[in-house]
């Protein structure tokens, strides 16, 4: 079965929407680390820019099948939790903002996140599920509770979890412990040994055997060099050994991940590697329904 990675936004130089030669180029970049279909992430924009990302995707899709559709990450997302999201693009889950991206990603969505404590979340939540989009919640300051009503909303994924989220705590478990306890959700891990701790993902694969998803979450330096980029119109510095950071900061802004070096990363944690491979095989194909 091919890999396939559900939440990457760039990868060989490339950012996915900026150009249709540049997404096909993104794809052949992480194609050549094993990658074999992509769903092409975009950050929070104006709906006017989403669109003009989207029509780019929806081209290089009918290029290369191995583009599955995009991503919306955001711009539904907390502000305390936005990580290298532009402020200024974040905006509430109403009725209007959900039909206006529909209408813009035009049948390409398969994927958003969101976080479920923002008003009128649940009703977007079921609105984007009978549309047949995958709803993740991420980016989020919820509780479990919060979370828990998100799932039986439709809600079916975490994004990147232990990342822009509440932690696991004694008294609450937070978005993360919910899903943990939730068959019907998959969760998301960034396995670059940068974003999580590798004991901590060898733990999500025991307490969640069959529902943990490899993505890179990777921008453009990912398969490419150090240097200064951007994401989303925000500056980004690659160092040598691979952090991708919000210029002047510390704010984790994506990884310069591959799909084969998280298989080998969770190996080296202990993960049993025919468990590693499903996180990029049958996982991702059962939470897109492929």
């Amino acid at each position: 079965m091919a890999w396939t990675d559900i939440h990457c936004h760039g990868g060989g130089g490339h950012t996915c929407g900026e150009t249709v030669e540049g997404t096909l180029a993104a794809l052949a970049a992480h194609r050549a680390h094993g990658t074999g279909r992509m769903v092409a992430s975009l950050v929070s924009a104006p709906l006017a820019e989403t669109a003009r990302a989207a029509g780019v995707i929806r081209e290089a899709m009918a290029a290369d099948p191995g583009l599955l559709g995009i991503h919306l990450e955001g711009p539904f997302l907390a502000p305390s939790r936005k990580g290298a999201h532009d402020p200024s693009a974040l905006a509430l889950p109403e009725r209007e903002a959900v039909e206006g991206l529909l209408a813009a990603c035009d049948g390409t969505l398969r994927q958003i996140t969101m976080a479920p404590e923002l008003p009128g979340a649940l009703e977007a939540i079921a609105t984007l599920v009978d549309h047949g989009v995958v709803v993740a919640v991420g980016h989020t300051e919820c509780t479990a509770a919060q979370a828990r009503a998100a799932f039986d909303a439709g809600a079916t994924l975490i994004t990147h979890g232990f990342n822009a989220m509440p932690p696991i705590a004694g008294r609450d478990p937070g978005p993360l412990g919910a899903a943990l306890d939730d068959p019907r959700v998959a969760i998301e891990v960034i396995a670059d040994g940068i974003h999580v701790a590798p004991s901590n993902i060898a733990t999500l694969f025991r307490a969640a055997p069959g529902r943990i998803v490899l993505v890179t979450d990777a921008m453009a330096a990912a398969a490419s060099s150090p240097g200064r980029y951007s994401l989303g119109g925000l500056d980004v510095d690659v160092t040598v050994d691979g952090r991708a950071v919000l210029a002047g900061t510390q704010t984790l802004a994506g990884s310069t991940l591959t799909l084969d070096r998280a298989v080998e990363v969770c190996v080296a944690a202990g993960v049993p590697r025919d468990e590693a491979e499903a996180g990029v095989t049958t996982t991702p194909a059962w939470v897109l329904d492929l």
